[in-house]
């Protein structure tokens, strides 16, 4: 039997990385530091995911939420929402857990040179955009305007309030931000009302912007009517569908879509991709 290259062993076989910090970012949201112990990089493109394993637990796949022009460290932001990801929650500096990856095609970077870029994230789509966002600004002179759109359910459910605050004072992003609702026992002076509301706040080209959307599927189909009312052309929306994948090789079917896999060819699809596929969600 053929040996396993070093490629196919990264699919098959996890790597040792060590959590070098854990910060909370709500009740639910965890950002994780990890830097692998043999002392390689991950080598991710922004936009891609890597499956995280916790002995004795099982697997998950999780977006990769920093840029790979940082060091050679990567972030993963986990939402507690199962026994996989309720055990990374409870991982403190230190421990250990295993990594396979990087996986899927991520953004197209190259095609992006160039373009303003219009950044639409629903709640914890924030997570996986940030990757590209961070990029984007680590090469600030290679794009052109960046704008991002956020909007969570509440007030206290945003993510990277502090990093989005310093995007803002630093002039390199345009934010605008929405929340669906605001408790009483929150305080809120921004916009109030789903994320599609900002739209109008903004101007956009439309010959010269890419949208890049993430978030809960029933944002998609009410933010890429607003892109195409804006003139964008389909193949200028791309939206991550991510929440599908599971295995993230091809083989537990669990992504499938008509004759695609997720893991495989995606995460990342343009509009004029998806609205071929009959049982996409879009």
């Amino acid at each position: 039997m053929a040996l396993m290259n070093e490629q196919e062993q990264s699919s098959f076989l996890p790597r040792q990385a060590e959590v070098i910090t854990a910060e909370s970012l709500s009740k639910k949201e965890r950002l994780l530091r990890l830097r692998f112990t043999d002392g390689h990089r991950l080598d991710h493109q922004p936009g891609q995911f890597v499956e995280v394993s916790v002995l004795g637990i099982g697997e998950a796949p999780i977006s990769i939420s920093s840029s790979p022009t940082r060091d050679d460290s990567f972030e993963l932001g986990i939402r507690a929402v199962g026994n996989v990801t309720r055990a990374i929650h409870l991982l403190k500096p230190g421990e250990i857990l295993g990594v396979r990856g990087p996986f899927g095609n991520g953004y197209p970077v190259s095609r992006l040179l160039g373009q303003d870029l219009l950044f639409v994230a629903g709640g914890i789509g924030l997570f996986p955009l940030r990757s590209m966002i961070q990029y984007a600004i680590d090469y600030r002179e290679r794009f052109g305007m960046i704008i991002l759109l956020y909007g969570c359910r509440e007030p206290a459910e945003r993510i990277f309030q502090g990093e989005l605050e310093g995007w803002r004072q630093a002039g390199d992003v345009e934010i605008l931000e929405s929340v669906d609702r605001c408790p009483h026992d929150q305080a809120w002076e921004g916009n109030v009302g789903v994320i599609t509301t900002l739209f109008p706040s903004i101007r956009i080209d439309p010959e010269r912007t890419t949208a890049l959307v993430v978030g809960p599927p029933i944002m998609y189909r009410f933010v890429v009517a607003e892109c195409i009312h804006r003139g964008m052309a389909r193949d200028r929306i791309l939206l991550s569908l991510e929440r599908r994948m599971k295995c993230g090789m091809g083989l537990c079917g669990h992504c499938q879509i008509n004759n695609v896999y997720v893991c495989l060819d995606g995460p990342v699809f343009s509009y004029e991709e998806l609205i071929k596929l009959e049982e996409t969600e879009v």
